[in-house]
């Protein structure tokens, strides 16, 4: 085989992965705008439902921008946020184990849709120490194939990366499921040890920023696969 020049290998990455790349990104970047009209039709939807129920509970959409948008449900805020860079898996993932991307290295390049779980009152209240966790992931590649890294039924439903090709359908699925993770995902009540010392610069602040820290897992391990809401 002919060896290539500098300048003919950095032609031949450039077609190769920059122009890949730009593919991801509009791909990712059409799934994650779809996310954003579905998203609010849900929104819509389950406001209709919940003030039915009980005219408290707020379900609420909010555009933040051409890479951000947030779903109030109730106490909880989801917010999803696109990343404008295109990351490749480390060669230890699972995704490399599959005939799918060992046929074609290129399809393991994918964008990403990150999806976080925060309570509400912690933005209400600008509580700026509380917490929050990234509950999903979703992974989309050069030819829309797409699949979700997440916490328990998001991380066990949409696993199929070789077959699953990510549209309107799915998203809605991908949506519904994270709004029912996290109405499942309770608040618990810090170990006392973890709170029993507080400096008066704390407690002096704490009605007006609420700098004790909250969070739904706060002291206690989170860890995929091993969350109990029973």
């Amino acid at each position: 085989m002919e060896k290539l020049s500098p300048r003919e290998l950095i032609i031949k990455t450039l077609k190769e992965k920059s122009s890949l790349k730009q593919d991801v990104y509009a791909n990712t970047l059409h799934a994650f705008n779809v996310f954003k009209s579905i998203a609010k039709k849900v929104a819509a939807d389950l406001k209709k439902e919940a003030v039915a129920i009980d005219k408290r509970v707020v379900i609420d959409y909010r555009e933040k921008g051409a890479f951000e948008f947030e779903l109030r449900v109730a106490g909880d805020l989801l917010i999803f946020s696109m990343h404008t860079n295109i990351f490749e898996f480390d060669k230890s993932h699972s995704v490399w184990k599959t005939s799918y991307v060992r046929e074609d290295h290129l399809r393991s390049f994918c964008g990403i849709i990150n999806v976080y779980n925060f309570l509400n009152d912690s933005f209400t209240y600008n509580r700026v120490n509380d917490s929050g966790y990234v509950i999903g992931r979703v992974f989309v590649n050069k030819e829309n194939h797409y699949f979700v890294e997440g916490k328990r039924q998001l991380g066990f439903l949409y696993n199929d990366f070789v077959h699953c090709v990510i549209d309107e359908d799915a998203i809605k699925q991908i949506l519904e499921s994270t709004i029912l993770y996290c109405l499942n995902f309770d608040l618990f009540t810090p170990p006392f040890d973890s709170i029993k010392e507080i400096s008066v610069a704390d407690m002096q602040t704490a009605t007006e920023g609420m700098q004790i820290k909250t969070g739904k897992r706060l002291g206690f391990r989170f860890q995929a696969d091993n969350d109990d809401f029973s």
